[in-house]
């Protein structure tokens, strides 16, 4: 059922592109005033035809895409959706050693680790 309704919305869609491509465009302002209304089919041209089946076709498109919607939405799967997955918690990484480092270490000397902003040094 959920393979016909979605080939019939799919020719649903391709028609009503067609019909309303297929719908002659306004070319003044004066054809809303009512001037202006010379075609190849005659004062009303071909519009009451296209405008019918266009309403057709749009309300069997609506119709379709809710069908569509009720179908795919009341079929309950047991696949997994986002909705369901929870979250696992995970341990935190414990450090590792520290790498041994190749560079040579400068030797710390307590009397030569002097502040050069203390006022105080050095007086007693």
């Amino acid at each position: 059922m959920q393979t016909l309704v979605l080939t019939l919305h799919i020719i649903v869609c391709v028609c009503l592109i067609v019909l309303v491509l297929l719908q002659a465009g306004k070319e003044r302002m004066g054809v809303i005033f009512g001037g202006g209304s010379s075609s190849v089919f005659g004062s009303s041209g071909a519009g009451g035809m296209l405008v019918k089946l266009t309403t057709f076709m749009a309300v069997l498109f609506i119709l379709t895409s809710l069908s569509y919607n009720i179908i795919t939405s009341s079929r309950s799967d047991d696949k997994s959706t986002i909705l369901d997955v929870q979250l696992e918690e995970t341990a935190p990484a414990k450090d590792p050693a520290p790498a041994a480092s190749t560079a040579p270490q400068a030797p710390v000397d307590d009397k030569a680790a002097v502040d050069p902003l203390d006022q105080t040094s050095g007086k007693k």
